[in-house]
């Protein structure tokens, strides 16, 4: 079997389309999100309908959570938040009804997926360092949970200690958790402007950080034709 790991789509299709073309390249049986596929770019109501389509496993982000409610939106900074208005004006209610139905955490066969923290998943706190690892892997009983939320692939190693890895190619080794950030689709912030995500090659216990190119300026006159601000077209090219 062969699983495409993703998240973070953030309203990006073009993004989404050029992910999901690889995958299916790449030969991937299975597809799940760790959430966020709504939120600063310009077709979320397409991302939601390709990812029904899909009818794979998927896990709540905060911008999920943020998009299907009705409550005053507080916390996020000004960017984040204009576009979530947008976003709650363009959805339709049986969208937001099935981002508000989405589970927080989920096992998938043996693995688990998360779409910030285990420990406290609801508080949607950042993994920025081994510290921070440590936590989720406290409430890690699977041997691998896939997650997102900070936008940068990562490697967090759990042996007798905890060891960060930027790296695109990972060999899973008996006796050792992991902790795996997939990077985002949407819009990545590890200064790569290109797409992530991750392809698990569950009969050979490998896992894999894809990159790809995408048509980012047709995602870019998107989000500027629907009156987003410009701030979130020019980021995309920055991967930040």
């Amino acid at each position: 079997m062969k699983f495409a790991i993703f998240g973070d789509i953030h309203a990006n299709l073009e993004a989404f389309d050029a992910v999901m073309a690889d995958a299916s390249e790449q030969g991937v049986t299975d597809y799940v999100c760790i959430g966020d596929v709504v939120g600063y770019n310009a077709n979320p109501c397409e991302c939601v309908h390709r990812l029904q389509q899909l009818g794979c496993p998927v896990v709540k982000g905060n911008h999920d959570e943020e998009a299907s409610a009705d409550t005053d939106i507080v916390g996020l900074n000004p960017l984040a938040q204009a576009a979530l208005e947008w976003t709650r004006r363009t959805l339709s209610e049986e969208d937001k009804a099935w981002l508000r139905a989405l589970r927080m955490v989920r096992q998938v066969r043996d693995f688990t997926i998360v779409h910030s923290t285990l420990d406290t998943p609801t508080s949607w706190a950042y993994v920025m360092n081994k510290f921070d690892a440590m936590a989720s892997f406290s409430y890690q009983f699977t041997q691998v949970c896939f997650f997102g939320h900070t936008h940068t692939p990562k490697v967090y190693k759990k042996g007798t200690t905890v060891t960060v890895e930027n790296t695109e190619y990972t060999r899973l080794e008996p006796g050792r958790k992991y902790f795996i950030n997939v990077g985002s689709v949407g819009q990545p912030r590890d200064g790569d402007w290109r797409s992530a995500y991750a392809l698990y090659d569950h009969d050979n216990q490998e896992i894999s950080i894809r990159r790809l190119p995408y048509d980012i300026e047709t995602t870019q006159r998107k989000i500027r034709a629907a009156g987003l601000p410009d701030a979130l077209a020019e980021r995309l090219a920055l991967g930040k």
